[in-house]
C-alpha cells in the first residue's frame, strides 16, 4: 500500500466524519469502496493497515448527524473489514460490529428510512458474510427477518441489494460438494469461489458442526417466507411476487441437489397457484423461476423434478393466447428439447403464421377451440401485432428443431412468411375463411414488416431454403417496388435479398424478367427523394458486388465476376457514380465505399482503366480536398487503401495502367490526408502509409510488421479497420535496396505523412505515427556495429521539411533535442546541424539523423500511457477529498475559487 496514501488517510478519514465538510464530487465514496475492495481482495488486512479506520467507524456510527452517504461509507467498510476472520475478530473485540450493524439503533435515530442506510447495511453485511463465524453473527442477530422485509422494499437498488444478498447466504454456505450442479453455474460458483479464498485467508468456508444448524436454520426460514409468500398477487402482491420469483430463479439456477430439492419440495404447490391464477404480469418470472429449474435439475428423476414438468405443461396449456405465446417463446429460447414440450411451444408460436396466412402449418395437433380463442385475440390490432411478432422472432429456431417436432416442412414456414410479408404490403389477402379481420390488422404495419424481413434473413440457412430462393427473390423485388414502402423496411428489404444471394447455390432460378425487375427497381431508389432510401440503394449495389458467384454459376458463366454483374450487368458503376455527386454526404461515402467492392475483381486481375475509371478517380480526389464532410473523406482514403492492397496482393505496380495511375495519385493522398482536420481521414492516411512500408521493406532484414510493433490494445476511440491486407514483396539482404527504398517511400510522401502525424493533437493520429516510424528507424537506421555501412548510405537520403504547421513542430523537438546532446557531444557538429534551420522556409534534413534524434521511444511510452496513470489513483481521489475539504472551509481563499477535480 502506497506510503504516501497511508500518510493522507488520517486526514481524510477526519473530513469524512465532520459531516459539515464537502466532498470533491458524489461519487468519491464510491471510489473509497472501490480502492478499499481491490486493496482486501489482493490479501491487505485493513485493520492492520489502516488503524485510522476503526476509529473513523466507531465515530461516525456514534454521530447520528452524520451525513446518510457517509455512514452508508462507514457499514460497506465496516463489512470489507470483517471479510476476513482476523478481521473480524479484531472488529468483534472492539465491538465494532454490534454497533455499527444494529438495526434499532440506526431506527432510533430515524435514519432508517434512508434508503442510502438500508443499502449501505445490506452491502456491509454481504461483504462480511464470506467465513462461518460471519454466518454465526449473522443468524444470532436476527437479521435474517429484517433482510427478508428488505427483498419487497419500496427501493428498487434496496430491494435488488437483499435479493442478491439472500441468494449469496444459501449459495455461498451451502455444501462444496452439492454446490453448482449444471455447467455454467458450476463455473461461476467456482470463480466465486475462488475470489472469496482471497478474502478469507485462503481458509475453508466450508461449515462446523454449529455453523451447519445454523445454515439449516436459514435455509428453513427462507424456505418457509417463500411458500408464504408465492400467493395469487393482488395489487398490493404483485411487486412482492416479482421479486420473490426473481430470487426463486437466481437460487435454483445454482444451488445443488440438497437445496434445490428442498426449495422445490416447499414452493411446487405456491408456484402452482401462481400458474392457476394466471396473472399475466408474472408469465416471464414464472417461466424463469421453472426454466431455472429444469436447468439444474439435469438427467435426475426426482419426484420434485417432476412437478417441474408438471408446471411447465400447466404454463404450456394457460387460457390467455399472449401470455401462452410467450411462455412458449421463453420455453424455446432456453433449449430445453424435449419432445412433448417442445412440440408443444413450437405449435403455439405458429397458430398466428398459421391463422394469418391460411397456411396448414399444425397439421391436426391443434384444437379447433385453441385455433379459435387465438384468432379471437388477434382481432385487436394490438395483440395480433405483439403476438405476430412473437412468432415471426423464433421461426428461425423452429426450423432448426428436429423434423420430429415440428408440425410441418421447414420450407412452409418460409411461404408462411413471404405471404405475410404480401399481406402487409397489400398485395394479397389470406384466403382462409374469418381471417380477413385479423389480416387487416397488419397491412402497413412497419413492425410486422420489419420483424418478417429479419425473419426471412434468418431462414435463408434453414433446411430446405434453396427450394425458395426463387420465390423469395420475386417477394423482395415486388417490396422494393412498393412505393409505400418506408425506409426502414426497404434497407431490410436490400440485406435480406443480400442475405439469400450469399447462400445461393446457382443462379439458374434467376430469368431475365427478374434481372429486368431488379434493375428498375434499383434505378428508381437511387434517385429516390429520401436520402435515406438512396444511402441503402448504393450500400446494396456495394454489399451485392462482395458476393461471390456460387461455384455452379461460375463455371456456367466463366465471365461473370460476381453476383452483382450477374444481376444488375454493367449498370452498378454508372449509378455509383452518379452517387459520388449526391448532395447528402451518407450517400457519397456510401457511394465511394460501393466503388471500391465493385471494383476490387478488376483491380486484382489487372485490367487497364477504362475512362469512366479514371473520371472516378479525378472525383474522388476531388471529394478528398474538397468535400465538407468528413464520412467520403474517410471513404475517399480506404478506397485508395484497398485499390493498393487489391495491387500489391497480386501484380507489380508497374504492370498496369490501373496501378501507375494509383501511384501517380498516392503522393496526393497521403499529402490531403495527413492535412485532414478529421483525425479519423488522418489515421486511415497513415493505414495506407504503412501499407507502402510494408511494399518497400517486407524483405529486409529487421523489418516488423507497423501493426505488429508495440501493440497496445486499441484505443477507445481509435478507427479499427475492417479490412486485413497481405502484403507480398522482394527478399534481399538488409543493406542491398534499402537505400533506394527508403528514397523511394520519402519520395510518395510516406516519411512526411508520418512525421506529420507524430505531432498531431489527436492521440490515436500520434500513436499510430509513432509506431510506424519506430518501424521505418529500426529498419533503416539499426544501431547494431554491424550495420554501419549501411547507416552511412542511409544519411545520403533526405526529406524536406516545411517552414510551418508540422514541419516547424519537427524542427523544434529536433533543435531541442540537439540541443541537450550538445551539452554531452560534439559541440561543431550540433552547429552543423543547427545550420540547417536558419531561415523560415523549408528545410532539408537526413532521415535516419531525424528519426534518431525524436526521441521515438520516450514518445511512445508516453502517448501509450492514459491520462489515468497520473489522475486515476487512490492518491489523487484522497488529495482531491482533502483539497475539496479545504475550500469549503476557507471559500473565501484564492484556493477555494476554484476545485478542479480529476475524472478518477
Amino acid at each position: 500500500m502506497d506510503r504516501e496514501c497511508v500518510s493522507l488517510l488520517p486526514s481524510v478519514c477526519e473530513v469524512l466524519a465532520d459531516s459539515g465538510r464537502s466532498l470533491p464530487d458524489d461519487t468519491s465514496l464510491e471510489k473509497l469502496v472501490d480502492w478499499f475492495t481491490g486493496l482486501t481482495e489482493a490479501g491487505i488486512s485493513l485493520p492492520e493497515a489502516c488503524p485510522c479506520l476503526l476509529e473513523f467507524i466507531s465515530t461516525v456510527v456514534r454521530n447520528t448527524a452524520a451525513d446518510p452517504g457517509v455512514l452508508s461509507f462507514a457499514l460497506r467498510l465496516t463489512g470489507l473489514m470483517a471479510a476476513t476472520q482476523d478481521g473480524f475478530k479484531m472488529l468483534q473485540e472492539h465491538s465494532v460490529l454490534n454497533q455499527v450493524f444494529n438495526l434499532q439503533h440506526w431506527q432510533d435515530a430515524g435514519l432508517w428510512e434512508d434508503p442510502c442506510l438500508r443499502i449501505g447495511w445490506i452491502q456491509g453485511l454481504r461483504s462480511m458474510l464470506q467465513h462461518p463465524k460471519a454466518l454465526s453473527f449473522f443468524v444470532q442477530s436476527d437479521f435474517i427477518g429484517p433482510l427478508l422485509q428488505l427483498q419487497t422494499d419500496t427501493s428498487l437498488f434496496v430491494a435488488s441489494a437483499a435479493n442478491q444478498m439472500l441468494a449469496h447466504i444459501l449459495l455461498f454456505f451451502q455444501p462444496v460438494s452439492s454446490a453448482g450442479c449444471n455447467g455454467v453455474a458450476k463455473k461461476e460458483e467456482e470463480e466465486d469461489r475462488r475470489t472469496h479464498v482471497s478474502i478469507t485467508d485462503s481458509e475453508d468456508p466450508a461449515l462446523t458442526l454449529e455453523t451447519s444448524a445454523e445454515y439449516t436454520t436459514v435455509v428453513t426460514v427462507m424456505s418457509e417466507y417463500l411458500k408464504e409468500s408465492l400467493v395469487p398477487p393482488e395489487n398490493t402482491k404483485l411487486h412482492q411476487n416479482l421479486q420473490i420469483l426473481k430470487l426463486l430463479a437466481l437460487l435454483l439456477a445454482q444451488a445443488g441437489p440438497p437445496l434445490r430439492d428442498e426449495l422445490l419440495q416447499t414452493v411446487a404447490d405456491s408456484l402452482q397457484e401462481l400458474v392457476t391464477a394466471g396473472c399475466s404480469q408474472l408469465t416471464l418470472p414464472l417461466m424463469d423461476v421453472i426454466l431455472a429449474a429444469c436447468s439444474s435439475s439435469g438427467t435426475d428423476e426426482r419426484v420434485p423434478d417432476q412437478r417441474v414438468a408438471h408446471l411447465l405443461s400447466s404454463m404450456l396449456n394457460i387460457n390467455k393466447p399472449a401470455d401462452l405465446m410467450h411462455a412458449a417463446a421463453a420455453f424455446l429460447r432456453r433449449g430445453h428439447h424435449d419432445a412433448v414440450h417442445t412440440a408443444r411451444a413450437v405449435r403455439i408460436l405458429l397458430l398466428p403464421l398459421d391463422i394469418i396466412t391460411g397456411q396448414t402449418l399444425l397439421g391436426t395437433n391443434t384444437t379447433a377451440d385453441e385455433h379459435q380463442l387465438m384468432a379471437e385475440q388477434m382481432k385487436s390490432k394490438t395483440s395480433c401485432i405483439s403476438m405476430t411478432c412473437v412468432c415471426l422472432t423464433n421461426t428461425p429456431w423452429i426450423t432448426l428443431l428436429p423434423s420430429s417436432v415440428l408440425s410441418c416442412p421447414p420450407q412452409l414456414i418460409v411461404t408462411a412468411v413471404l405471404s405475410l410479408l404480401r399481406i402487409c404490403s397489400g398485395v394479397s389477402f389470406s384466403s382462409s375463411s374469418g381471417c380477413s379481420e385479423v389480416c387487416r390488422n397488419v397491412i402497413g404495419s412497419g413492425k410486422v414488416q420489419k420483424c418478417a424481413l429479419e425473419a426471412l434473413a434468418a431462414l435463408s440457412s434453414s433446411p430446405g431454403a434453396k427450394e425458395k430462393v426463387s420465390e423469395v427473390f420475386t417477394a423482395l423485388i415486388q417490396y422494393l417496388d412498393n412505393p409505400g414502402s418506408d425506409p426502414t423496411v426497404l434497407h431490410k428489404s436490400y440485406q435480406v435479398l443480400v442475405k439469400w444471394m450469399s447462400v445461393c447455390t446457382d443462379l439458374s432460378f434467376i430469368t431475365d424478367q427478374l434481372r429486368q425487375d431488379l434493375v428498375e427497381v434499383v434505378r428508381k431508389r437511387v434517385c429516390d427523394m429520401r436520402w435515406e432510401v438512396r444511402d441503402s440503394t448504393v450500400e446494396f449495389l456495394g454489399h451485392l458486388a462482395g458476393v461471390p458467384v456460387p461455384p455452379k454459376s461460375a463455371k456456367e458463366e466463366e465471365e461473370v465476376c460476381d453476383v452483382s454483374d450477374a444481376l444488375l450487368g454493367s449498370c452498378t458503376t454508372p449509378l455509383l457514380r452518379e452517387a459520388l455527386q449526391d448532395t447528402e454526404s451518407y450517400v457519397r461515402a456510401s457511394a465511394v465505399s460501393a466503388l471500391a467492392k465493385t471494383l476490387r475483381h478488376s483491380w486484382q486481375q489487372g485490367a487497364a482503366l477504362t475512362q469512366e475509371e479514371t473520371e472516378i478517380v479525378g472525383r474522388l480526389l476531388e471529394i478528398l480536398s474538397q468535400d465538407t464532410e468528413g464520412f467520403p473523406r474517410r471513404a475517399v482514403v480506404q478506397y485508395f487503401i484497398a485499390w493498393f492492397s487489391a495491387h500489391a496482393s497480386h501484380s507489380p505496380p508497374s504492370l498496369s495502367s490501373s496501378a501507375s495511375l494509383l501511384m501517380q495519385c498516392v503522393r496526393s493522398v497521403l499529402s490531403q490526408g495527413s492535412a485532414d482536420l478529421d483525425w479519423e481521414v488522418k489515421v486511415h492516411t497513415l493505414e495506407l502509409a504503412e501499407l507502402l512500408l510494408d511494399k518497400a521493406f517486407s524483405g529486409h532484414r529487421g523489418y516488423r510488421n507497423g501493426s505488429d510493433v508495440n501493440r497496445a490494445p486499441p484505443h477507445p476511440y481509435g478507427v479499427i479497420s475492417e479490412q486485413t491486407y497481405t502484403l507480398h514483396s522482394h527478399t534481399g539482404t538488409h543493406t542491398e535496396g534499402v537505400e533506394s527504398d527508403l528514397a523511394g517511400v520519402v519520395e510518395q510522401g510516406v516519411v512526411s505523412a508520418l512525421l506529420s502525424g507524430l505531432v498531431d493533437c489527436d492521440r490515436p493520429v500520434a500513436l499510430k505515427a509513432c509506431r510506424l516510424l519506430i518501424t521505418l528507424r529500426d529498419t533503416v537506421c539499426p544501431l547494431s556495429l554491424g550495420a554501419l555501412d549501411a547507416t552511412a548510405a542511409m544519411a545520403t537520403v533526405s526529406c524536406e521539411l516545411p517552414g510551418w504547421g508540422w514541419g516547424q513542430e519537427i524542427r523544434r523537438i529536433l533543435g531541442m533535442k540537439e540541443s541537450d546532446r550538445a551539452t554531452e557531444a560534439d559541440t561543431a557538429a550540433q552547429r552543423s546541424f543547427n545550420g540547417a534551420f536558419e531561415g523560415g522556409d523549408g528545410v532539408t534534413v537526413s532521415v535516419c539523423e531525424t528519426l534518431r534524434s525524436l526521441g521515438l521511444d520516450e514518445r511512445l511510452d508516453v502517448l501509450t500511457q492514459s491520462s489515468d496513470h497520473i489522475h486515476n489513483s487512490p492518491l489523487s481521489l484522497l488529495q482531491d477529498i482533502l483539497t475539496a475539504s479545504a475550500a469549503h472551509t476557507h471559500p473565501d481563499t484564492q484556493q477555494g475559487q476554484e476545485v478542479i477535480v480529476d475524472c478518477y
